[in-house]
């Protein structure tokens, strides 16, 4: 793989991620100022998520045909409007309108796995996807200190800082990154190919892939569910302020580059096997939600937080690695957006089972969490890897 090419799209995901941190610390107050709780919270990351699951596969069947380039700059694009409609937002009804619009075209990290993808070897892929999760991860190092110390001059300008960066990521990309896809096309469109909401239900059914997309499904509703708990527990528990989360956010950040850019490089080392490294991953992503559940002070929880989100940055190139390289190269776009869309269901079912649990206790959210792994664990122990 080119460096080059990796260089380009590392920046462009840095950019797109440090846009995203910025306001990831200040979502909840946000919502709050709406009169929005816990519950309205999970229903506001929701509807991005529903929207999402919809658009994503239709975003990467599109890269495979007309190319990544066009498409991840549209994405982009999505984001800078959606930024500057939330920080506009005069009622409950816009804020919810700038969610929906910004997960319609929330396909920049698909797209991008698929850039990898087309440009790089099966034994280059595991890398690649670590530079690449490293460079997101980066941005959500500097995204929210930055956030936190702009919503000193107002709760909205992150969101215009936000959107301002967005733009400047179509724009850099628009000049320097070249189109990685040799296979499209300019076929005639088809509102019934494209639009066809059965398929990403249907790819469950295949073997080992099926297995891998189900775990991405368990684990991103562990995640998002998660986040509900993270948020409301350290505003509402810990006390934190909206600079101080962002300063958490940057140390989670910290963990995950270092993991990213030296520790899946000693993993791919040590044990030679992507599948095993994600199990291994699972383990310790239980257990730091294990944790947080009986956690009842900000050190302890602080340290399951780090536990957590470390060995959540190995799983994610392993398993973006996995399904890639069992992936016809004509297909990467339109499988790897599947996978974003069971990420998006995820980011459905999490955060509003969360919101339901915190409405009983709010440290449940966690238990359900580590449950959640324990699952994705389990599926992945029980997974027949394909004859080579």
């Amino acid at each position: 793989m080119k460096k080059s090419t990796i260089a380009i799209l590392s920046l462009i995901m840095f950019i797109n991620a440090l846009s995203i941190g910025l306001i990831i610390p200040l979502l909840y107050p946000l919502a709050s100022q709406f009169g929005l709780s816990p519950l309205g919270l999970s229903v506001l990351f929701t509807s991005f998520s529903i929207a999402q699951f919809f658009a994503t596969p239709v975003l990467g069947k599109l890269s495979d045909r007309y190319g990544r380039k066009p498409i991840l700059l549209i994405c982009l694009a999505g984001t800078a409007v959606a930024f500057s409609l939330m920080a506009t937002a005069q009622t409950v009804v816009w804020l919810f309108a700038a969610r929906i619009f910004d997960g319609i075209t929330g396909g920049n990290m698909s797209v991008a796995n698929a850039v990898v993808a087309d440009s790089s070897t099966k034994e280059e892929r595991p890398k690649a996807y670590g530079f690449l999760g490293a460079s997101f991860g980066f941005g959500f190092l500097l995204g929210p200190a930055i956030g936190g110390a702009l919503s000193n001059f107002s709760i909205q300008t992150p969101f215009w800082f936000a959107s301002a960066l967005s733009v400047a990521g179509v724009i850099f990309g628009f000049f320097a990154l070249k189109e990685s896809n040799e296979n499209k096309t300019s076929n005639q469109f088809s509102f019934k190919e494209y639009f066809h909401f059965a398929r990403p239900f249907s790819s469950l059914k295949k073997p080992f892939v099926g297995s891998l997309i189900l775990i991405t499904l368990l684990v991103s509703m562990a995640h998002n569910g998660m986040i509900i708990g993270f948020q409301t527990y350290t505003v509402d528990v810990l006390n934190l302020t909206p600079s101080q989360i962002g300063w958490f956010f940057t140390g989670f950040a910290s963990v995950s580059i270092l993991m990213q850019v030296m520790g899946i490089k000693y993993l791919l080392k040590k044990f030679d096997d992507k599948l095993k490294i994600l199990l291994g991953a699972l383990i310790f992503m239980s257990v730091g939600m294990v944790i947080s559940y009986v956690s009842d002070s900000f050190w302890p929880f602080f340290v399951s937080i780090f536990i957590y989100g470390s060995m959540s940055s190995v799983r994610e190139p392993m398993l973006q690695s996995l399904l890639s390289e069992n992936t016809p190269a004509d297909q990467q776009g339109k499988l790897l957006g599947i996978n974003q869309s069971y990420t998006s269901l995820g980011q459905i079912v999490g955060p509003l089972i969360a919101g339901l649990i915190s409405t009983v206790n709010l440290s449940y959210i966690f238990l359900v969490s580590a449950i959640y792994i324990a699952g994705a664990f389990v599926v992945g122990l029980l997974v027949k890897r394909p004859k080579l």
